[in-house]
């Protein structure tokens, strides 16, 4: 096995827990603006996140349930073009303003990569705007080499491309990288490309089929905050804390 030359992010879910509360609730916000009485529950959300991209549920949403006022099938695909423009602005001042933290252990583990000599990205089929927003400023200290987002790949995860891009981009072979993902989608993107790939579940996606993931964990840890459970993972003298040094050694087998 080739040594791990780099760690590829997933976005949401992964750096900060976005979908519940930052995304849904966005999305609710702008119905509410563009005078539609529309309003997705948890529950409904999670079913939508089987569809990836905001702009495609929303168009699944309108042809399967129906938005609260009837909309011409020729104006769909620009109201909901703007409609996005509009939840994405919403979104990112969620994040500005710090009501959307970073996931447990997230920040810590970036760093121990850069430490590493560890290439670091993020391979996200959110809103560029979003992803600049959490990549420049809450992570500014941080130092990624790339950062693909938004509609860079014509085809989202579960499609693997956006992972090949990352891969060609930097020149690397899929046994050099280590992905970190959240959800079935995101994992089907990763190991299709043949990447080896932390799954740090969440609210939405720790009942969903993970089970392929090569270390399953409830999150990444912090020494003075929450600590990880580990549900499928070969790290020896596990104490809650996934650090790159033990990811590496294990996956460069």
């Amino acid at each position: 096995m080739a040594q791990i030359k780099a760690v590829f992010f997933d976005q949401d879910g992964v750096i900060i827990d976005t979908e519940r509360d930052g995304h849904r609730v966005s999305f609710n916000m702008t119905f509410k603006e563009f005078g539609f009485t529309d309003e997705w529950s948890i529950e409904y959300y999670h079913e939508l996140l089987q569809i990836a991209g905001g702009k495609e549920r929303m168009k699944h949403h309108a042809q399967t349930k129906g938005f609260s006022k009837p909309i011409a099938a020729e104006e769909l695909d620009q109201l909901v073009k703007d409609m996005h423009k509009r939840k994405t602005a919403l979104f990112v001042e969620l994040i500005e303003t710090g009501k959307l933290p970073l996931r447990p252990g997230i920040h810590r583990f970036m760093k121990e990569a850069m430490e590493a000599g560890l290439k670091v990205a993020v391979c996200t089929t959110s809103n560029e705007q979003a992803a600049k927003a959490i990549t420049e400023k809450i992570l500014s200290d941080i130092k990624f080499e790339l950062v693909l987002a938004g509609d860079v790949v014509k085809n989202k995860k579960p499609d693997p491309e956006i992972y090949n891009l990352a891969l060609s981009k930097l020149g690397l072979k899929p046994e050099e990288v280590m992905v970190v993902e959240d959800s079935k989608n995101g994992l089907k993107a990763s190991k299709a490309a043949g990447i080896q790939t932390i799954v740090t579940y969440n609210g939405y996606t720790e009942n969903e089929d993970i089970e392929a993931g090569d270390v399953i964990v409830s999150c990444l840890g912090d020494p003075d905050g929450e600590k990880a459970k580990m549900r499928k993972g070969g790290i020896p003298n596990f104490d809650g804390i996934v650090h790159v040094k033990d990811v590496v050694a294990l996956f460069s087998k």
